[in-house]
């Protein structure tokens, strides 16, 4: 009897173990395309402002995000990235969801990208996550290229925001609202 319930315990076990291990392989996975994701957008800024390359180094960190949505009148959009410290050379993984109102029609898949100019800007980001914005632009994207720009303003704290259309249409003006979040399962 004391052996089958030996047996039985093993087995239990390896079921266990075999999960956790098949959890860990997934998050490793995740984590991975992630980065490569973060790695491709950052080349794509350095390559329409060259300066970017510098600033985002000498910065105490960085975050970058891709996001995809849709407007009209009022829209979402939803996307991961990561945050980089730079001192620590640590990732944290994050999510993002914005949702906006106004004289707005497009769809398509973006990228942002934010410099922090502090270390306290960095903890903040990190910590708190919002950011609220409001202006006009027309921007097109496909083929990993983009074209035109926008006017308004981001607001995150001790840090500069940038965008680029990846892909897509997106014209009008609006306000808008982002959150951003650690990811719980990849950190």
């Amino acid at each position: 009897m004391k052996l089958r319930e030996l047996l039985l315990s093993v087995l239990l076990f390896s079921f266990a173990s075999g999960g956790a291990l098949a959890a860990d392989a997934d998050k490793a996975k995740k984590q991975a395309e992630i980065k490569k994701a973060a790695q491709a957008s950052l080349e794509r800024f350095y390559k329409v402002k060259p300066e970017l390359k510098a600033q985002a180094a000498k910065a105490p960190g960085y975050g970058i995000f891709t996001t995809y949505g849709i407007s009209f009148l009022v829209g979402g959009a939803g996307g991961s990235g990561l945050a980089h410290d730079n001192k620590t050379d640590k990732d944290i993984y994050m999510n993002m969801a914005q949702a906006s109102a106004g004289l707005q029609a497009g769809v398509g898949q973006g990228e942002t990208l934010i410099i922090f100019k502090s270390k306290e800007g960095l903890a903040k980001f990190i910590d708190k996550g919002w950011e609220y914005s409001g202006g006009v632009s027309a921007e097109a994207g496909a083929a990993d290229k983009s074209v035109g720009g926008g006017k308004g303003a981001a607001s995150i704290p001790e840090a500069d925001y940038y965008t680029l259309t990846k892909n897509g249409l997106q014209v009008g003006g609006a306000a808008q609202g982002t959150k951003f979040w650690k990811d719980g399962d990849l950190n």
